[in-house]
């Protein structure tokens, strides 16, 4: 029997974030979306359990902003946050922010904008404090800052009537686990009507444990059959015995393949992050970067950067790719072998999303065979012993569908990314500023008298040779004495 696809009209939401939706092109939900949602507009609690890419943003965003803006009648909106969204991360914050923001476009809070606000660490409290006290209906934000504003009274979280925990197992991962409880704390009660939702991609026992502990009789959804593969069956996966040396060879031939999109590069360290990407720039690669060592401002600028466009090739780690969440990436490149199956999966997982198909390749070094064969063992890949391949091997052009035309560079170096800071200028030789030292004491040790003049600068002769420096002053030593006979 075929699927009937129903639209989210045809579920019961809400006219202004139906049109909302439409209009960037969503009026299908996906699975996952289908499934919570007939559950969350009733005002039940729920366990969301899906992949990352299978939807689950507008799984909680839709009924959080059409049960909100239903229940203004009974309850007017006075600009004190009615839900929470919290997420493990800044990159997902601002995602989940841009999403929530495009579907409640069309929805208002009396005589003003329906507001919604992010608030996560990495920048300034002056702007985001503000953002709180103009009236914030839904805030979405990470835990620690989340804590910082509630604990200093700017966060007001009495009257919440949603809350979300997205992504809840690597909130566990990342250990923020206590802040969560402590913001549980300051939260209404389940007891007192507020509904929640907690999104997550695996169960461990400490999620469930804090399941039962906020939730009200949560139903556990699950966006796939319990038996399905932990890889993505939409993504096709390439696995290469790679040198070290030849890996950027590898990689600059990969990106020229027939077809290749937006693409994410993995790398297990920063410092091999930035070497990546700084080479692929040289090679004329529109490419960004997203690591640790990098500031708010430049990662958040990569990031957006990768999501218009302007740069389609993105290297990270693994820690700093928690939480972007972008569809339309066609190709995964593991510049090094992740360091485990969980890793492996998280980040093939970036592409061969929402319906789409994709491509993982993974360069194993000779030191990490031994790594390899452990993630190829838990997930039964059956691919223990990699080809050994280089960047002119004819399995990587025919397999990967690079044009066998290519080279390792498609032109000038690209100077999209992060500004560096300029070297100082040199000086020519010979040059010598002016001197601006000012004498404060005589060489007899008495305090100087008078006005300070600057030092002139050697005068050239008349053939332009330079005067002779002053002639240096001989020090002489006492006499030695001579022990009488």
């Amino acid at each position: 029997m075929s699927h009937i696809e129903h639209t989210f009209a045809q579920l019961g939401v809400r006219d202004e974030i139906v049109r909302a939706l439409s209009e960037v092109g969503i009026e299908h939900p996906f699975a996952i979306q289908e499934l919570t949602l007939p559950l969350a507009l009733a005002g039940s609690d729920l366990i969301g359990q899906a992949r990352t890419g299978m939807g689950k943003t507008y799984a909680f965003g839709v009924p959080l902003l059409h049960r909100i803006a239903t229940g203004v009648e009974d309850r007017p909106l006075n600009g004190t946050p009615r839900a929470l969204v919290v997420v493990p991360t800044r990159e997902l914050c601002i995602q989940v922010f841009d999403d929530l923001t495009k579907a409640a476009k069309y929805l208002s809070a009396g005589d003003r904008d329906f507001s919604v606000v992010s608030i996560y660490g990495g920048r300034p409290y002056e702007a985001q404090i503000a953002s709180l006290r103009a009236g914030a209906d839904v805030v979405i934000g990470t835990p620690g800052r989340l804590l910082d504003l509630a604990q200093q009274g700017h966060l007001q979280l009495g009257g919440l009537a949603m809350l979300v925990l997205d992504e809840a197992d690597e909130m566990l991962d990342l250990g923020f686990l206590p802040d969560i409880e402590r913001i549980l704390a300051l939260a209404p009660s389940a007891e007192s009507g507020r509904q929640s939702m907690l999104f997550s991609a695996t169960m461990p026992d400490a999620i469930i444990t804090l399941a039962r502990t906020f939730m009200n009789r949560p139903t556990h959804i699950r966006a796939e059959a319990p038996h399905s593969s932990s890889v993505h069956d939409s993504t096709e996966q390439f696995v290469y015995r790679a040198h070290a040396l030849d890996k950027i060879e590898l990689v600059s031939r990969i990106l020229q393949a027939d077809g290749r999109g937006a693409t994410m590069v993995f790398t297990r360290t920063k410092r091999t992050a930035q070497k990546v990407s700084d080479e692929l720039a040289e090679r004329g690669f529109a490419v960004g970067a997203v690591h640790g060592d990098l500031g708010q401002i430049a990662r958040e600028k990569a990031l957006t950067s990768f999501r218009s466009g302007e740069i389609n090739v993105l290297v990270a780690t693994d820690v700093a790719a928690r939480g972007i969440d972008i569809d339309d990436v066609t190709h995964v490149i593991n510049y090094q072998c992740p360091e485990d199956d969980k890793t492996y999966v998280h980040r093939i997982g970036r592409t061969g999303r929402a319906g789409r198909t994709g491509i993982a390749v993974t360069l194993v070094d000779w030191d990490d065979i031994a790594r390899w064969q452990l993630i190829d063992k838990a997930l039964g890949l059956a691919v223990p012993d990699p080809d050994e391949t280089y960047s002119t091997s004819p399995h990587l052009f025919t397999e990967l569908n690079i044009p066998t035309d290519v080279t390792g560079s498609v032109g000038e170096k690209f100077s999209g990314g992060p500004k560096r800071r300029a070297p100082r200028a040199e000086r020519a030789e010979g040059d010598k500023p002016k001197r601006t030292r000012t004498r404060r004491r005589t060489r007899a040790g008495e305090p100087a008298e008078g006005s300070a003049t600057e030092a002139p600068a050697p005068v050239a002769t008349a053939d332009g040779d330079q005067a002779a420096p002053a002639r240096r002053r001989r020090r002489r030593r006492p006499a030695a004495t001579t022990a009488s006979a």
